[in-house]
């Protein structure tokens, strides 16, 4: 189970070469462990994932695994409009070492809520690691209805939910759905 202080990791660049400053980034993961942070979230979208290229996105999730060294959870951001690519990156975040994989609402492609339900189950079907969904619909453009959370909680991999909408009702929602308490 991943609770508690969960930081959004940025990841640190060298300002000249616009590259990943791995000894920051070391430096970094061992701050938020010695401050007590209980999981990190690596390459979500704080930590530069919509400009880092594959490798270097796979890289870093890889490192902080590596310096996270099982004392904290670590929590790859592998989410992608394409199903095939999100797929792919939650695989290699799996074999890097990741304990879990946030993955954002497909952006731009503005899919169904049974589209949503079919992109998630795809990831959730192919991969054998826990999925957190990222629902945040100011980035994504389609906000993800709590019944199609539901549906998704019944999936053997979906865990929980990031749910930035703002809206605290949702929160009582997302526990009970038609009379059925959810609590995973």
């Amino acid at each position: 189970m991943i609770t508690g202080s969960i930081v959004a990791l940025v990841t640190p660049m060298i300002p000249d070469t616009m590259e990943v400053d791995w000894d920051g980034l070391k430096r970094l993961v061992e701050w938020h462990i010695e401050e007590g942070t209980d999981a990190i979230v690596a390459v979500g979208t704080t930590g530069e994932s919509p400009t880092l290229d594959v490798q270097e996105h796979m890289a870093t999730i890889a490192s902080i695994v590596e310096d996270a060294n099982g004392r904290v959870p670590v929590i790859a951001g592998t989410g992608a409009n394409s199903t095939r690519e999100a797929i792919e990156w939650t695989r290699r975040a799996q074999q890097a070492g990741a304990d879990a994989c946030l993955l954002v609402a497909p952006y731009y492609n503005k899919p169904t809520q049974e589209g949503l339900y079919q992109h998630y189950k795809a990831i959730n079907d192919k991969c054998g690691i826990p999925i957190l969904i990222y629902n945040i619909p100011g980035r994504s453009v389609i906000d993800m209805s709590v019944e199609t959370m539901a549906r998704l909680f019944e999936l053997k991999n979906i865990i929980g939910v990031k749910d930035a909408t703002g809206d605290l009702t949702r929160v009582d929602k997302t526990l009970i759905i038609n009379g059925v308490r959810y609590n995973h």
